[in-house]
């Protein structure tokens, strides 16, 4: 009965016609795209697997010993022995190359986007239904025009996860900021500084707590998402992920599975640091003391 109420909706064909279209018309621009992430990727990847693994281990224990101490950059070297004894190190380390890449330009995009959101409500009010949108979409969706449009490998993989790990940067940045007092805001006014003074010296290192869990939140659904993105071959820890669901391989889908636990944990431990380490984190972990 429905069908004689309601006519089927092809938005589903309107979309595919419009990634054609799109993929045709932006070629030369998507081809641009693709060899500069490529080249970005491949220059992370270099510097990270090139060297021997005690090399890089060591590096990474040492920015978790600086960021947060000895507990944490011995827990870190140890993960790592774990990874490379497990055979994953150079999946991790593509892993970590990628959702570098991706989180970075996710990063680039999000943070001044929920400035402007956080300064204006009409771009707040446009905004928070497309992040709505982006947060609730199956993340698999995501893949599906990237590969048409960049075909298999890193790109669509990095594409994919800077859509879908955005959304926390943009909420996290315009929260931050609109949670600053307005007073502290209006003395400023008060003495004549200038829009762009005030967020620069007032707003932003106020709001800076918020902001770096929004960097938390970025780092660790790229890293969700880059696995995933193994299912398109954008190599790193989820090409043994989807070869052991493949293969019904339980031990290789443990060891690929553990060292992306260990990953996470590295990641997140060291930009939780990093936030903590901001000065008005500091002052309020002081007034709590």
């Amino acid at each position: 009965m429905t069908d004689y109420l309601v006519p089927r909706l092809p938005l589903g064909e309107w979309v595919d016609a419009f990634v054609s279209w799109m993929t045709t018309t932006f070629r030369p621009l998507f081809r641009f795209v693709k060899d500069l992430l490529v080249g970005v990727y491949d220059a992370l990847d270099v510097v990270l697997s090139s060297p021997p693994f005690w090399v890089v281990a060591v590096v990474l224990a040492a920015l978790a010993f600086f960021v947060k101490g000895w507990k944490l950059a011995l827990g870190s070297l140890v993960g790592f022995v774990v990874i490379a004894g497990v055979d994953q190190w150079d999946n991790a380390m593509d892993t970590l190359a990628l959702v570098i890449v991706a989180a970075v330009i996710a990063l680039a995009i999000a943070i001044p986007l929920g400035i402007w959101a956080a300064r204006n409500d009409r771009v707040s009010a446009v905004v928070r239904p497309v992040l709505d949108f982006m947060q609730t979409m199956p993340a698999f969706v995501y893949l599906i025009p990237t590969v048409v449009i960049f075909l298999t490998g890193p790109v669509p993989g990095i594409i994919a996860t800077i859509v879908f790990a955005m959304a926390p940067g943009v909420r996290f940045t315009e929260l931050g900021i609109r949670q600053v007092d307005k007073e502290v805001v209006e003395a400023g006014h008060a003495f004549g500084s200038t829009p762009g003074r005030i967020l620069r010296q007032i707003q932003l290192p106020l709001a800076l707590p918020t902001i770096m869990a929004g960097v938390n939140q970025v780092i660790m659904l790229s890293l969700s998402m880059v696995v995933i993105a193994g299912m398109v071959g954008a190599g790193g820890l989820g090409e043994p992920v989807v070869a052991a669901l493949q293969r019904v391989d339980v031990a290789l889908g443990f060891e690929a599975g553990l060292a992306v636990v260990i990953l996470a944990m590295f990641l997140d431990r060291v930009t939780s640091a990093l936030g903590d380490r901001a000065p008005v984190a500091r002052a309020l972990a002081a007034a709590r003391v």
